[in-house]
């Protein structure tokens, strides 16, 4: 961990501002704030002090907390380690499958990675107590599906993503996980041939409802009814839940 990020977190823990440390420790606001976003390393001996005094440490004592830091192992939960006995016995008698595993995880990682970076510039933002206009919009990216999701025909699905997609956030995509295109017409007129729709993971959705559902390998976005799957427009064939329907989440909504 950064001595800075260090340094913000107290910051944070005691509910101060850039200009509440520039005011205790007599450091100009300027000098205050590009030392906590480009590095404190960067910084005098006597201003890391006089910041450090301001957050209530020493500078000795920042130093331990980086030293502390880095030699923590971080633990590994009971799940981590069933992942790890469930990987091993894979690469072990499925060496195909360990490399289909290595290809989505290498895949996953990198998104994971991409909106880490997005979560900390956000975070960076609000920390510097900037304000952000409204031409600002924060952004993530998401998880895409491709046109998958048919609302007419079914069509073979694949589990390798697509790419991602980025979009502002919302209230009403905050807690989607992927975006999924839509195929085909029986959604019309709420969803239409080639929209894409922000899904949240769920293993249950309402009656009325309308979420991705999985039969067989096929992918569908449609809306629970009492008696099955239906569609929005008439001459579609409900799809019963006794034909082994998968629920793959709840749509949220149109990408604009």
């Amino acid at each position: 961990m950064e001595r800075s990020t260090i340094i913000r977190k107290l910051m944070e823990d005691k509910g101060m501002k850039v200009s509440d440390v520039s005011k205790e420790s007599g450091i100009a606001y300027s000098t205050v704030k590009s030392i906590l976003e480009n590095g404190i390393g960067k910084a005098s001996y006597v201003n890391i002090c006089k910041i450090c005094e301001s957050v209530g440490i020493t500078a000795d004592k920042l130093e331990d907390m980086i030293k502390n830091n880095k030699t923590k192992e971080p633990e590994l939960s009971k799940e981590d380690y069933e992942r790890i006995r469930k990987y091993k016995l894979i690469s072990d008698y499925s060496p195909d499958g360990a490399v289909v595993v290595d290809t989505v995880l290498d895949r996953e990682y990198a998104i994971a990675e991409k909106l880490r970076e997005q979560k900390e510039q956000l975070e960076k933002v609000q920390r510097m107590d900037m304000e952000v206009s409204e031409e600002i919009v924060p952004t993530r990216l998401w998880a895409y599906y491709g046109k998958i999701a048919a609302a007419g025909t079914s069509v073979e699905f694949s589990d390798m993503i697509a790419g991602t997609k980025e979009y502002p956030i919302n209230e009403m995509n905050q807690n989607a996980d992927y975006v999924i295109g839509v195929n085909g017409d029986s959604m019309e007129p709420e969803y239409y041939d080639g929209d894409i729709v922000f899904v949240e993971k769920t293993t249950h959705v309402s009656n009325g409802d309308v979420g991705i559902f999985q039969k067989d390998n096929n992918i569908y976005i449609k809306k629970a009814g009492e008696n099955g799957l239906v569609s929005l427009k008439a001459g579609y064939p409900i799809i019963t839940s006794e034909d082994g329907v998968r629920v793959l989440g709840k749509v949220l909504g149109k990408a604009e």
